[in-house]
């Protein structure tokens, strides 16, 4: 009825009320009003109704709440109808009280409908049911811990997952059966372990979804801007060397670009072009000119400034077409591209002030002469631009990016043990005349001989001397040893990772999947408003034959 009361409740709110009288009245014992219901009979009957009953009545609509105004909360000894993944259950409030601190356990105590539905992810008022978006395999071994107090673990069961859903449900290892607590503990410490072992698995080398949609969702980007479909496939022209035939033209082109100015470095630095630049110097001097524009060869000059010109295009143009700004300056290879580049228009920047300031003297030269070399340094960073190109060089960075802990424990080894074999051999050689003259002097020693290198260059004399070195060596093999087998296995992950991941980019870029996401860019709002309006409507009707049928699917533990 419009009052919220069910027929039960009704009755019995009116016979208390009934029972009270109305103000002023005194209705001696055995006296009884009509009740409502009877107002009603009449009513419809046409038969006249006593002026108690019309004054009762209207009295008791008075009273009755509007279609607007709040309907009163559930009781406390209701049964709480819970539906998790499609599983529908009720659970009796008896069973909820015995755990208050679980999230069943403060929905049921939940003093109004707005604290309720905090704990919920939807809650149906008309069927009175709360909805929860989780596992339903979870659920079943829920409902059993609210039957026997005891938590159990299936096998199928991965831990992880198992561990989310207990502290989703408010239950921690305490709430575990004592049968199953010592095994979930060791599958959860042992997951770690095997994680190199199922590394070599296909099933765990698959790009992760979250590594996917953020391709997915630059891709989107080019959806949004003028050109989009064209600056899209450049895109993926110059950062997929497998997208098409010309990435991977483009990709053997700057391959031999890179190759070939860390060629002109190294023959830079040949004596006969050393010479050639000197000769060059005395003439240029003696002819009255400036000689710091004749020091590099011309062919390695001109070689440089193609380089330079490549490498520019390559930054300007992945700058113009990245789907995200911020995101081009905080990836790491592009970073690498600017850094490759930067000294040269740094030693340009630095000789056009010196020019401008007129003569210099000999001082300044002497100082744009070191930055000069500092920036040409600065140009073997242009090895790195080959990453780019090389899915091992990425696995590496991902293996070292991953791997902090093992290179934190290789160099902590490596420290306790050059200490420990400086000292020794410092104590058991600073007699002798042979290089071991400092504990610090001795580290040089240690280190060449833990990492099993042996220079040669200091060498031990005593019978003391030689036995520390004999630890120290084999004490290196075991040290070097462990932490590279797990730094490899995880290096093979990643390498497999990356290709796999380099497929999905790969397969995305295809115009088949740019139909797909055109196709869904055209569902309009109202196609998704209409198919909105249809599953209310359908999930109105089925809580119309709930409510007359019941659920068919309800337990009540």
């Amino acid at each position: 009825d419009r009052c919220g009361l069910s027929h039960r409740d009704r009755r019995r709110k009116t016979g208390r009320e009934e029972s009270a009288g109305p103000p002023g009245r005194d209705i001696g014992r055995g006296q009884r009003l009509p009740s409502l219901g009877t107002f009603w009979d009449h009513a419809a009957s046409g038969r006249p109704t006593g002026a108690a009953t019309g004054q009762r009545a209207a009295a008791m609509v008075s009273e009755c709440p509007g279609p607007g105004a709040r309907v009163p909360w559930r009781r406390s000894d209701e049964a709480l109808r819970v539906n998790v993944g499609g599983v529908r259950r009720r659970l009796s409030a008896r069973a909820l009280a015995r755990f208050p601190g679980t999230r069943l356990g403060r929905l049921q105590a939940a003093a109004s409908e707005e604290q309720a539905r905090r704990l919920c992810d939807d809650y149906d008022a008309a069927a009175r049911e709360f909805y929860f978006d989780r596992h339903p395999g979870f659920f079943l071994s829920l409902l059993h811990f609210y039957r026997t107090g005891r938590l159990h673990v299936l096998d199928e069961q991965c831990v992880f997952a198992f561990g989310q859903e207990a502290d989703y449900w408010g239950l921690g290892e305490s709430a575990l059966a004592t049968c199953c607590r010592a095994r979930y503990l060791e599958r959860r410490v042992a997951r770690p372990r095997v994680w190199d072992e199922d590394s070599d698995t296909l099933s765990s080398v698959g790009p992760c979804p979250e590594e996917i949609s953020d391709v997915q969702r630059e891709l989107a980007h080019y959806r949004a801007v003028r050109c989009g479909r064209l600056r899209r496939r450049l895109w993926l022209t110059m950062e997929n060397p497998g997208y098409s035939l010309p990435s991977k033209l483009f990709s053997c082109v700057s391959i031999g670009v890179v190759l070939a100015s860390i060629a002109a470095m190294c023959i830079h630095s040949l004596p006969e072009y050393q010479a050639r630049e000197a000769a060059a110097a005395v003439a240029a001097v003696a002819a009255g000119r400036r000689a710091e524009g004749l020091r590099d060869d011309p062919v390695l000059r001109h070689l440089e400034y193609f380089c330079i010109a490549w490498f520019s295009f390559e930054v300007s143009s992945r700058l113009l077409l990245a789907p995200s700004t911020r995101n081009f300056f905080c990836h790491p290879l592009n970073l690498i591209d600017i850094v490759s580049v930067l000294p040269f228009y740094l030693t340009l920047l630095a000789g056009v002030a010196l020019r401008d300031r007129g003569g210099a003297g000999g001082e300044e030269l002497g100082d744009l002469g070191k930055v000069v070399q500092v920036f040409r340094l600065m140009r073997i960073f242009r090895v790195l631009k080959l990453a780019r190109h090389s899915t091992g060089l990425r696995s590496l960075g991902a293996t070292l990016k991953h791997s902090y802990r093992e290179v934190g424990i290789l160099l902590l080894y490596l420290a306790v043990g050059v200490s420990v074999s400086s000292c020794v051999a410092y104590t058991a050689e600073k007699e002798e005349d042979v290089g071991f003259d400092t504990i610090p002097a001795c580290w040089w020693w240690g280190t060449v001989s833990m990492t099993t290198v042996g220079y040669g260059d200091v060498v031990p004399v005593t019978v003391a001397g030689k036995l520390a070195a004999s630890g120290c060596i084999l004490g290196g093999i075991l040290v070097v040893a462990l932490p590279i087998t797990i730094i490899f296995n995880k290096f093979s992950h990643f390498y497999r990772r990356q290709k796999a991941l380099e497929a999905a980019v790969r397969n995305s870029g295809h115009w088949e999947f740019e139909d797909l996401l055109s196709s869904v860019d055209g569902v309009s709002e109202a196609s998704l408003e209409t198919s909105r309006e249809t599953s209310q409507e359908g999930r109105s009707e089925d809580l119309e034959a709930q409510a007359t049928s019941g659920p068919p699917n309800s337990q009540v533990y």
